[in-house]
């Protein structure tokens, strides 16, 4: 179905509950064709309950939707069994019929039904299925993924790269309309920028969840606000609704006090800022972001959120220094020869394609990893937080919020730690009580709330904004921009990358060399990458592939009875081998070889040498087969 001809979604007078607490209270809604949109909104609003809406997972309480039966809808599930399958036949799978046809073709000719493969091979070109493994492979390619791990079984993949995978499958899914939600959560910034290019030639309907600004800026022309139990449509990208929404609230007067506050506080962290610039580019391009966000600060008036990251107790000068450091794993050295000094302020940003060796360097800082080579000197007051996402799972589910951060502190008094929690917008019962039935998102800021909990001189975060809403990331800019120890950052979000950090390193080829430019360049670099990339797979047409292809059938058709031949010859191999194995065994028994049975040592003797006669001429057949197998493989 061409763009011009999908028909709109309409959604009429829809509301929407989960439970007793309301989503959507009447809202109508009116999609057009093509569109892009991204859908936004805190954590909890409803977000994905709409998607499911228009999945047809959930029936609205009231009212109903239009034009949605006609259209191919492709989604990211966001979860995956742990299938047998490989990468590559489970993304292959997302395209339904072109995977339902290779099955039928592969049936028809195990059954030799020469005349039914040849029309499903027809059809198979028709959906342009021929080109479908290697549209897989530059998708698993493009997701991060090496060559090798298109033949691993899903099963062998941890959950964030199973993750990665159904995002590929949806990709792969033929579609009209696309839902997506936070499909950059376990992506690195090469991934994600790989996947915003892809998006953006996309022809289809795109709705997007994502609490990503720059990614939204760059996928996204419409945007879809829902709060306060309707659903607010703005004109253009993300950058364009918070200016528009500032430009409504500053006209608020009853907010008008604390948005000045807000834009106060941000503007006497401007004036800080120019004065300690010191690094050109960086500096440069980060004094533009925080110019813009005080036109924006209104937008976030109402944010739930607002804490910051408490003064270490004691600090050192310098923190942390690697010498001549090689870091790796046993034997193997992922990054050579790395020198690193981190001070009081400083503010690194790691870049790198996934596999690189960011972890690895990470670890190696923290000192969970011990260095191969060289010298890791930690100053006397060197208080190192580590954030990553494994911390989510290693929460105690049966403790409250605030009993978290009392283990770590218990000298403090409960009212501090609640006082604290309240920025994290843990309140009341909240706070109080087990966190068993804390979402992913709740657990996030949990995590966060930890780590900042701990004073620290040296943070370390590897992908922080991983389910973490709009507000939530921007209330983290804030705390980091404010904090005075130093900072190490790994992130996908290049809105917080921009306004956090004053130094970028770059870990490629084995090594960490300083990136002279700044995170639009590397964005620029990274996408110029992938474009020669594809120029380098994209072969000139063929006006003879059809022919090619039939006669390549042909030819798989006459490897077919051979390779069953050889496979029934190696069967009878292994049986002799096996029953062979059994007499030697009796053969090496003394007592066989006694007098009074004679006859059974002969009986034994014999069977072996007949075994023995079978198994030759066995592999004499197994060679020729597979000599006649190698020359039909060369034609082919």
């Amino acid at each position: 179905m061409s763009v011009e001809s999908a028909p709109m979604i309409i959604l009429r007078n829809i509301s929407l509950r989960r439970g007793s607490k309301i989503l959507l209270e009447p809202a109508d809604l009116t999609i057009q064709p093509g569109q892009r949109i991204a859908l936004i909104g805190a954590n909890g609003c409803g977000k994905s309950s709409l998607f499911a809406m228009l999945l047809g997972e959930l029936e609205p309480d009231s009212g109903h939707i239009d034009g949605m039966a006609a259209l191919r809808i492709a989604c990211m599930a966001q979860e995956v069994a742990a299938t047998d399958d490989t990468a590559l036949e489970y993304l292959i799978g997302g395209d339904a019929g072109v995977a339902t046809l290779r099955q039928s073709i592969a049936r028809a000719e195990q059954a030799e039904d020469f005349k039914r493969a040849a029309a499903l091979h027809s059809q198979l070109e028709e959906l342009n299925g021929y080109d479908i493994e290697r549209r897989a492979e530059m998708m698993l390619l493009g997701l991060g993924f090496s060559a090798s791990d298109s033949q691993r079984q899903v099963k062998n993949f941890s959950g964030g790269w199973r993750i990665r995978l159904n995002l590929g499958r949806a990709l792969m899914a033929p579609s009209d309309l696309l839902l997506l939600d936070e499909p950059t959560n376990h992506l690195d910034l090469d991934a994600t920028l790989w996947l915003q290019q892809w998006l953006q030639a996309y022809h289809g309907t795109l709705i997007l969840i994502s609490h990503d600004r720059e990614f939204i800026d760059a996928c996204c022309q419409q945007i879809l606000h829902m709060e306060h139990k309707s659903i607010n449509s703005y004109r253009g990208n993300y950058s364009s609704f918070e200016i528009q929404r500032a430009e409504y609230l500053a006209n608020q007067q009853a907010s008008y006090e604390k948005q000045q506050k807000r834009v106060a506080e941000i503007d006497a962290f401007v004036r800080r800022f120019r004065y300690k610039a010191t690094k050109a580019k960086q500096a440069q391009s980060r004094l533009k972001e925080l110019e813009r966000m005080q036109t924006i600060a209104p937008a976030h008036v109402d944010s739930p959120f607002s804490f910051s990251f408490p003064e270490p107790e004691r600090t050192s000068d310098p923190l942390l220094q690697l010498e001549k450091a090689d870091l790796g794993y046993g034997d193997s050295v992922v990054l050579a020869n790395v020198e690193m000094q981190l001070r009081p302020g400083s503010r690194i940003g790691l870049l790198g394609r996934n596999g690189a060796g960011k972890s690895t360097l990470l670890k190696s800082l923290t000192g969970e990893l011990p260095l191969l080579n060289g010298l890791r000197i930690s100053g006397s007051h060197c208080k190192v937080a580590y954030f990553d996402q494994h911390q989510l799972e290693s929460l105690d589910l049966n403790a409250s919020a605030s009993l978290h951060l009392q283990r770590l502190r218990p000298e403090v008094r409960e009212q501090e730690i609640l006082d604290f929690l309240g920025g994290f917008n843990f309140h009341g019962d909240t706070a109080t009580q087990v966190i068993t039935p804390f979402s992913g998102g709740e657990k996030a800021r949990l995590a966060l709330a930890i780590t900042a909990w701990q004073r620290p001189a040296l943070l370390i975060m590897d992908e922080p904004t991983n389910h973490l809403d709009m507000e939530m990331r921007l209330a983290l800019t804030l705390a980091l921009q404010d904090y005075s120890g130093a900072v190490v950052l790994v992130t996908h979000d290049r809105h917080l990358l921009r306004n956090t950090v004053d130094q970028l390193l770059l870990v490629h080829d084995g090594q960490v060399e300083e990136y002279e430019d700044d995170v639009r360049a590397y964005e620029q670099w990274v996408l110029s990458q992938a474009a020669n990339n594809r120029k380098a797979e994209t072969k000139p047409s063929d006006p003879n592939r059809r022919e090619q292809r039939q006669a390549a059938a042909q030819l798989r058709q006459q490897l077919r009875p051979l390779k069953r031949e050889i496979d029934s010859v190696e069967k009878k191999m292994a049986k002799i081998e096996q029953q062979l194995g059994v007499l030697e065994s009796q053969l090496a028994d003394n007592a066989l070889y006694q007098s009074e049975r004679k006859s059974e040592l002969e009986k034994r003797l014999r069977e072996q040498g007949q075994l023995k006669s079978e198994a030759t001429a066995l592999e004499e057949s197994w060679l020729t087969l597979h000599h006649q197998l190698e020359e039909l493989e060369t034609s082919l």
